[in-house]
């Protein structure tokens, strides 16, 4: 994979087979397990879908066109 140059920071492109064996999606965010000079291992970050899954547990329910804003919800 090759490291490119994307606004003031670096991106890595993630080849179609490791998207489609991750389950990603646009919008998903990934944590770094661990990492050598050798290696980066990765993986999906499902906090967000587990905190999903608690509010149904709960009774509570997004809206169909929610989309999260940190700046908006940041904003003072």
């Amino acid at each position: 994979m090759q490291v490119s140059k994307w606004g003031n920071s670096l991106a890595v492109r993630l080849p179609r087979a490791l998207v489609d064996s991750l389950g990603l999606s646009v919008g998903d965010r990934l944590e770094i397990v661990s990492a050598t000079p050798e290696r980066i291992v990765l993986a999906k970050d499902e906090r967000k879908a587990r905190a999903v899954e608690r509010m149904g547990a709960r009774g509570w329910a997004l809206p169909d066109d929610y989309a999260f804003d940190r700046d908006d919800a940041n904003r003072r």
